[in-house]
């Protein structure tokens, strides 16, 4: 199993670890646990090691056109310097993965995608990339920290770094000595950043960020918190909302599709079921007991017949009730009434709009 620069900084800490697409990473942190991990982030401010997350450039002449007939999102509408959410799709419409693609140029782009689907989306690309354009995977050269919350930019300041960055854009920058891309990024729905420091400088870029969140009472945060944090704002996980049985348009995800475009991989099918032919979709629901769903449980409507399954599923700490994405027959609609099968027990739960806690991404 691979281990993060920082892995014997969370073993020192005592950490709940466990396997993330086969990289060894922290849960949660004795001592607080994700209940309070989640209260610092939309509170105060947390920082996560996510170097599990994928890393690999694309470079040569034409690789902005040449990664438009790969993505879903339409890389022509960012600027040098912005960042762009998009999706790797099978010719079948299925998602290989979904990832960050920030472009530093029209022949340079660097792409982050996740843990388990780096290769094959390194793979994908380098099979489809013409002469001249180099797909390189950079998995172990960088590691990824997050830092989230309402006082994210102050942790960033007290390290003499500039915290003026637009939403979904990206700067270079010197923390520590160290070279780092910033990016003005996150998964948790707060005001965040996401660094990416070499592999060799990761150990003193996080000790730098563990000094500047102390006097904010910032805390160290496990992927326990992150998936809390991520499910209350309805974003998806690749093998829960997304996946290779599940398109773009079913996750409801359509927004992250370029439907202008000429063409691209799996653009015939998702086309086809932006028209009407698409049986299923991706809802928001939410408990009215005490009932917590969980992915893998079974969804009817009011009359008792089963109309989908749980995808994702937790206690909200913020809500204090149990929320879910679920993937469901297209008939379903926000207001309606839903069973979930919470272990031989009937949950009721109600379809409502995402995001189930307001977002402060901007």
């Amino acid at each position: 199993m691979k281990t993060s620069p920082l892995n014997q900084k969370h073993l020192d800490l005592n950490a709940k670890m466990a396997d993330f697409g086969g990289w060894l990473m922290p849960i949660e942190y004795p001592g607080a646990g994700v209940l309070a991990e989640h209260a610092a982030v939309r509170e105060r401010v947390g920082i996560f090691d996510v170097s599990h997350l994928g890393k690999a450039s694309v470079r040569g002449e034409g690789a902005l056109d040449f990664l438009n007939q790969c993505l879903t999102n339409d890389l022509t509408k960012i600027a040098d310097g912005s960042a762009q959410y998009t999706l790797l799709c099978t010719p079948q419409g299925g998602v290989v993965d979904d990832l960050i693609a920030y472009r530093n140029s029209e022949t340079d782009f660097f792409l982050v995608p996740n843990a388990s689907n780096t290769t094959d989306v390194v793979a994908v690309l380098q099979k489809q990339a013409p002469a001249g354009i180099t797909v390189t995977n950079l998995h172990n050269d960088y590691a990824v920290l997050a830092v989230q919350g309402p006082l994210a930019p102050k942790v960033l300041e007290a390290l003499g770094i500039n915290t003026e960055i637009d939403y979904m854009a990206f700067a270079h920058v010197s923390i520590v000595g160290a070279d780092v891309i910033l990016c003005r990024t996150g998964y948790t729905g707060e005001l965040g950043y996401e660094l990416l420091p070499h592999a060799k400088d990761a150990v003193a870029v996080w000790d730098a960020l563990v000094k500047a969140i102390a006097p904010l009472d910032g805390l160290i945060c496990g992927l326990g918190a992150r998936d809390t944090l991520r499910t209350e704002m309805g974003y998806p996980l690749h093998g829960h909302e997304l996946s290779l049985a599940i398109s773009p348009v079913e996750a409801s995800a359509s927004w992250a599709v370029g439907w202008k475009k000429e063409s691209f991989i799996g653009s015939d099918v998702l086309l086809s079921q932006k028209s009407g032919s698409v049986e299923r979709k991706s809802v928001a629901i939410k408990s009215l007991d005490r009932g917590i769903p969980r992915a893998g449980m079974s969804v009817k409507n009011s009359q008792g017949e089963v109309v989908g399954e749980v995808t994702s599923g937790t206690f909200s700490p913020t809500l204090k009730h149990g929320i879910a994405l679920a993937l469901v027959s297209k008939e379903v609609a926000v207001g309606d009434q839903l069973i979930v099968d919470v272990r031989g027990r009937e949950s009721q739960s109600e379809v409502v709009k995402l995001p189930f806690v307001t977002s402060h991404v901007r």
